[in-house]
């Protein structure tokens, strides 16, 4: 396993880690949740994302048990929530003071850790003062509860407000920032970011990296039966995978897949590869409801050196969808 600095901070993390989303508490039962975190763990993963929002509190729980069975040192792993959607109700919804910090203490009592290593902002909160939020992120630190505090779908600008506020206040300021960044969503990553790595030392957490499994190929031909998309309460995701609107994604799919099958690797690990190579990624956060598949793509680190800058080019003219930086 590659460890990398989570930014500027001096927090390493493992190049890839592992996720619940869609899978703790809904998808996959506590055995299959177990023996991956065991998986991953082996592998020298060392960062277990969360949030409160994953299976409504279930996730966490889930993931909480496995730790507490497992009884690893506290210092081998870092783990995360992520704060925003805690409930239908006024203030267990947004980032305000209340929500932010009874949220923090929730998330505590099901993941059954005395501190969280990254507590991140899941998306901004147009209806809450920027400062408020950041001082309760600090006050959070100030207590030990929390280690680093970050955002996820953030745009620069608000990044830069946060960051701004926290300098000018004399608080914690964000560390890290949790994006979608893949071969298919590639612009804020690389454009609308690009500033932040080196003016703030923006670190990043990326999840999707196979875009929510388009990029692991087994939607080319046909859609499998055992897949998640056809479970119920998954219809919005089997729409953004095989929906009529996104069939244009599948033949760069089918593009790329060339190239993986000249490299001999999946297309689930050239793509994850692809990804790493960034050197302005941090960690890209797997998902797995299969040992299989996760064993398969925590190989994308050997693929990494395969990426010459032939291999690139030849990806970049299957995905035809480079960014182009503004001009000013």
């Amino acid at each position: 396993m590659e460890y990398r600095r989570l930014g500027k901070s001096g927090l390493q993390v493992s190049a890839l880690s592992f996720g619940s989303w869609v899978t703790f508490g809904a998808q996959v039962n506590n055995t299959m949740a177990e023996q991956c975190m065991k998986i991953a763990y082996d592998n020298g993963v060392n960062f277990f994302d969360n949030a409160e929002a994953y299976a409504s509190g279930q996730s966490e729980i889930v993931m909480g048990e496995i730790l507490k069975k497992f009884k690893w040192d506290r210092s081998t792993y870092t783990v995360s929530s992520k704060i925003f959607w805690g409930g239908k109700l006024p203030n267990q919804i947004g980032l305000s003071r209340k929500h932010v910090i009874e949220a923090c203490h929730a998330a505590l009592k099901r993941l059954q850790v005395d501190y969280l290593d990254l507590y991140f902002c899941h998306r901004p909160d147009k209806n809450t003062p920027v400062e408020e939020t950041v001082r309760a992120m600090h006050d959070l630190i100030q207590q030990g509860k929390v280690l680093y505090w970050g955002t996820s779908e953030w745009s620069g600008v608000e990044i830069m407000e946060a960051y701004s506020v926290a300098r000018q206040y004399n608080l914690t300021p964000p560390t890290m920032e949790q994006p979608q960044y893949n071969l298919l969503h590639r612009d804020k990553f690389e454009v609308e970011y690009s500033k932040l790595y080196k003016e703030i030392g923006l670190g990043t957490t990326i999840w999707s990296p196979l875009s929510s499994g388009l990029l692991s190929g087994k939607y080319i031909d046909a859609t499998p039966q055992d897949t998640r998309i056809n479970r119920p309460g998954m219809e919005w995701l089997k729409e953004m995978i095989v929906g009529d609107a996104n069939k244009w994604k599948h033949e760069k799919v089918k593009a790329l897949k060339k190239v993986a099958d000249d490299l001999g690797v999946s297309l689930s690990r050239l793509s994850i590869a692809w990804v790493l190579k960034n050197p302005n990624v941090s960690t890209a956060i797997l998902g797995a409801s299969k040992t299989e598949q996760l064993e398969d793509n925590l190989k994308a680190l050997d693929v990494v050196p395969m990426l010459t800058a032939e291999v690139m080019e030849r990806i970049e003219v299957a995905v035809a969808n480079k960014p182009v930086a503004p001009a000013f």
